[in-house]
């Protein structure tokens, strides 16, 4: 028994006809098995529908029977998904269980006999794996038998998914534009009918315009526009216009609105494009206007600020330069290019790198290369070529300008030449140096007169050796604090815990650390150094005769810690002899550390003889530390 809908076509036609794998199916399904019983039982009309739905190029869709088997043809397969061709001959409420009661009131619908179209028919189907929405029009009908009583139903399928989405998408798009504008007190919209010419236009633009929002509303003719144009614009404005209604261009303008009432000036900046007809004219012109009044005035105000600046900037004895954020330079003053002798026309990127010195030229860029990695202080001396082709010492030094965030946008720096200050500098080193050698050999002669009197007194030798000593530490004091030029400044130069490593390094032994200095270190001048040596040789000789030091494992520690404006600093021994009571007298080695702390640093001096060692607190303003601290604090009072 034949099978296929096509029962008396060729092979050779029905070959061509089984192209389409939806027609195939049908020819190969086995439909015995089904509601609908094999092909040949089938009604002639509803094989007639389907040769036809099966030759339609639109997705179409039978639901034949009170259970509504499905059979479609090969564009509504594709409109199918991944379901086809799983659903093919199943019942329409199993096929697609997800919308069972919308398919349920169709083909009931259509075995009444009934048709209807719904559009844009909004239906959550699984196609791909997963629930979706998708839109579409659907056209019902019933399927008719010989005897004119409906065998099921037939509906053409057109999906909209795109058209509504994009349709959606619009919509979301204007919306958002609207608020946008709306929200804006800067931006007018308008929109030309060039034909009627009648320009309508939103509230904004009425305003900018100083126009009745409700006439705008309605629309105005374009003359009534253009007379609020600034007189020294409206030409210009006119020959913008139409050079955009000529071509279809784009216009973009900048001009003023004067308030006919109030006289106000506003800066707008209008754009929009002529809309042409089939023939080429200009029937539409829609566009923007946007308020640049306030972008205007700050203009203004950046303008005249930048005038000021180089104006200072020019009038300054120093050489000042700026560079961005990357460190590229973009401006130098006039006294840059006078003291280089550059091309004014030179850009400030280029030239700068050949006037520094070839000794300077890596040090200076490691400088400003930190300065840029840290966002530090840029401060450095180097020396620059003059415009006479000498090298001249110069000071640099430059700040960070940050954004809010803090990033780094741009450098500020100058350069002031320093060169006589440098050489009155070198030269008071020189003098310096010299007196500091006379000081030593007075010292050295101090000692040796000591030594030559002591020979023919040996009963005063143990004091001639206790005075020998002490000068001793007060050349050191002084050899320790003795000016230093700036370009070699010694390591730790003004550090009490320099001064005391100096002092001490006689009582330290290889392999024994003998002396130790924790806590805060203090800086210190050469008003203080001098005392501070005599207190701590006194300490340190005592410690050799009767404390830590005359032991061989004993030891000294010393802390320091700032306290408010005062410095505390301990003296503590370590593994000595057992001190039980007070060794000392009131001598000439006592009275030098009570005038040194008490009477020179004007601080307290306090001896507590512990059971493990000698312990002595020294207790002296911070300012007495340093001389220029004492020197402000007494033009203050």
């Amino acid at each position: 028994m034949p099978r296929s809908l096509f029962p008396a076509a060729s092979p050779e036609v029905r070959a061509r006809l089984e192209q389409s794998p939806t027609l195939k199916l049908i020819n190969d399904f086995d439909w015995a098995t089904s509601l609908l019983g094999p092909i040949p039982d089938w009604p002639e009309s509803l094989k007639g529908a389907i040769r036809v739905m099966m030759a339609a190029a639109s997705p179409m869709v039978m639901m034949v029977g009170p259970d509504g088997v499905l059979i479609y043809n090969d564009s509504y397969a594709e409109f199918a998904g991944e379901r086809h061709p799983a659903i093919f001959g199943q019942p329409a409420l199993e096929a697609w269980p997800e919308i069972a009661d919308f398919n349920a009131d169709k083909i009931a619908m259509g075995l009444r006999g009934e048709t209807i179209v719904l559009r844009d028919q909004e239906l959550v189907l699984n196609r791909h794996g997963q629930p979706e929405s998708g839109w579409m029009d659907l056209h019902y009908s019933p399927i008719l038998n010989n005897d004119g009583l409906p065998l099921g139903t037939l509906c053409l399928v057109h999906e909209t998914t795109d058209r509504i989405m994009a349709e959606r998408a619009l919509a979301r798009s204007e919306e958002r534009l609207s608020l946008a504008l709306g929200g804006s007190t800067l931006i007018g919209t308008w929109d030309w009918d060039v034909t009627r010419n009648i320009v309508t236009a939103d509230d904004k633009f009425a305003q900018l315009y100083n126009l009745d929002p409700l006439h705008a509303g309605l629309g105005l003719p374009m003359d009534d526009l253009l007379n609020v144009v600034h007189p020294d614009d409206a030409e210009r404005v006119r020959v913008d216009i139409q050079a955009a209604l000529n071509g279809g261009g784009h216009l973009n303008t900048e001009y003023r609105v004067v308030s006919p009432i109030t006289g106000e000036t506003h800066w707008v900046i209008a754009t929009g494009r002529a809309r042409l007809d089939a023939e080429g004219r200009a029937e539409r012109f829609p566009g923007v206007v946007v308020d640049v009044s306030e972008q205007r005035r700050v203009a203004a105000a950046l303008e005249e600020s930048e005038l000021r600046f180089r104006t200072l900037a020019n009038t300054m004895p120093q050489m000042v330069w700026s560079t961005l954020s990357d460190g590229t330079h973009d401006y130098y003053n006039d006294r840059w290019y006078e003291f280089t002798g550059l091309a004014r026309e030179q850009k400030a990127t280029e030239g700068w790198v050949d006037v520094y010195h070839p000794d300077d030229q890596e040090r200076a860029a490691a400088t400003w290369q930190h300065s840029l990695a840290t966002g530090e202080e840029y401060k450095i001396e180097h020396r620059l070529r003059h415009n006479s082709g000498d090298y001249r010492w110069t000071l640099g030094l430059a700040l960070p300008v940050r954004d809010q965030d803090g990033r780094v946008v741009r450098w500020f720096g100058t350069l002031t030449d320093i060169h006589e200050t440098r050489l009155a500098a070198e030269e008071r080193e020189l003098v310096a140096q010299e007196l500091s050698h006379r000081i030593k050999n007075i010292f050295a002669v101090l000692i040796g007169i000591v030594s030559l009197s002591a020979r023919s007194r040996p009963e005063v030798k143990s004091f001639a050796d206790e005075l020998r000593q002490r000068i001793y530490a007060l050349g050191e004091a002084h050899d320790f604090v003795r000016p230093h030029h700036q370009s070699r400044p010694p390591e730790n130069q003004g550090s009490l815990r320099s001064l005391l490593e100096r002092l001490l390094s006689p009582y330290r032994e290889i392999g024994q650390e003998r002396v130790t200095f924790i806590g805060e270190d203090a800086e210190i001048d050469d008003g203080a150094a001098t005392p501070l040596a005599l207190l701590f040789h006194e300490l340190a000789t005592n410690s050799a005769k009767y404390g830590a030091f005359s032991s061989g494992d004993g030891s000294v520690s010393l802390t320091g810690a700032t306290e408010g404006d005062k410095y505390r600093l301990v003296w503590k021994e370590h593994g000595g002899p057992a001190v039980v009571e007070d060794t000392e007298t009131i001598g000439f080695g006592t009275r030098v550390i009570n005038l040194s702390v008490e009477g020179q640093l004007r601080g307290q001096v306090t001896r507590l003889w512990e059971p493990d060692g000698l312990r002595v607190d020294i207790v002296v303003p911070v300012d007495a530390l340093r001389r220029s601290a004492r020197l402000q604090s007494q033009v203050g009072t």
